[in-house]
């Protein structure tokens, strides 16, 4: 489907800047890390957890910096060691905070036959399906390799969206898979998860740790305010990094859903269901991989959101894709039919 988000921008492109991402976000890990470091190592020198130079700013910055060449190792290690875990644990992890379970053939067939269906079209292995009992209304895609992927919905959304919706929105995160965005986006929330870590030691010990420090540093006030703004950009960086990784899939996961299905009108409508319906208790990095995680606020709130409005997602599905903006159909049945 060549016609869907700009003539420019097909799905093959898009799986060849994921990868790219995927590269270049493993690639800026470790300068993100060593910004957090130095920043955190500045305000526990100005605390006095850490002793200075006894002389200018300038030394004691130098000192800091210095110091990264075993902190930086070490994070670099107990990183690393995060990262196997979460490699080979990520899934149940995911699950923990959603409440996502594994369900078989046998427990939903309806449901499974539509995703089945769906993988057979495109050559590829099923997913693993999951549910979570919830009556909101989203879904997503997760995992880093074949054989371990995964897509989740919820009770909510079984029950409140048509055959054609529910194989839209199936299809929708079955194309997140194809063009792995699930590994890219998994990646950059085990990233962002080890920046936040960081992040929050540096403000415990700005806000706690004074008290069991020497005061005696003359340069601690600049070291302070030094090592939050450096702190902050990092930590700044490391957001825009995950926000940027997450609003293009979108728009280019609707196109997939056409291609699959062959039916804009069914992919619209799933989403005017799901539009102010869709929250779902979860950590930031986790709800990025969400069908849609708007706030319900705007402005500065939804400048931030990891997901385009749904307005807009609409508009591009009418424009490119030929669909049309009706009003959602009716739920008449309370489970996805057979194919």
């Amino acid at each position: 489907m060549a016609a869907f988000y700009g003539r420019a921008v097909g799905l093959k492109t898009h799986i060849w800047a994921n990868n790219t991402r995927s590269a270049l976000l493993l690639a800026g890990f470790p300068v993100l890390m060593a910004l957090m470091l130095y920043g955190a190592q500045l305000i526990l020198m100005g605390l006095g957890f850490i002793e200075g130079t006894g002389r200018g700013l300038d030394a004691d910055m130098a000192r800091a910096a210095g110091m990264l060449g075993w902190t930086l190792p070490a994070a670099a290690v107990i990183s690393a060691i995060w990262f196997a875990i979460a490699y080979v644990g990520n899934q149940a992890m995911i699950d923990a905070m959603t409440g996502a379970r594994k369900v078989e053939r046998r427990d939903e067939p309806q449901l499974y036959n539509l995703l089945e269906n769906l993988s057979i079209s495109r050559g590829m292995r099923t997913p693993t399906l999951r549910i979570i009992e919830d009556p909101s209304l989203n879904a997503y895609a997760s995992g880093l390799h074949e054989g371990r992927y995964s897509v989740t919905v919820t009770r909510g959304l079984m029950h409140s969206l048509t055959r054609d919706e529910m194989e839209a929105v199936l299809a929708h995160e079955l194309t997140h898979v194809i063009n792995k965005d699930v590994r890219t986006m998994v990646i950059a929330s085990i990233f962002a998860g080890i920046i936040s870590v960081i992040a929050e030691m540096v403000f415990r010990g700005l806000f706690y740790g004074r008290a069991g420090g020497n005061r005696n540093n003359k340069n601690a006030g600049p070291l302070i305010l030094i090592g939050l703004a450096i702190a902050a950009v990092g930590f700044g960086l490391a957001i825009l990094i995950r926000l940027s990784l997450s609003r293009t899939r979108e728009y280019v996961a609707d196109a997939g859903s056409v291609e699959l299905t062959k039916n804009p009108d069914a992919m619209i409508s799933a989403l005017r269901k799901v539009s102010g319906r869709s929250k779902l208790e979860a950590p930031d990095e986790v709800r990025g991989m969400f069908l849609e995680n708007r706030p319900d606020g705007a402005g500065l709130e939804g400048l931030f959101s990891t997901h385009p409005p749904i307005e807009k997602r609409i508009a591009a599905l009418v424009r490119y894709a030929g669909g049309r903006d009706l009003p959602p159909a009716d739920r008449i049945d309370t489970a996805v039919p057979a194919t």
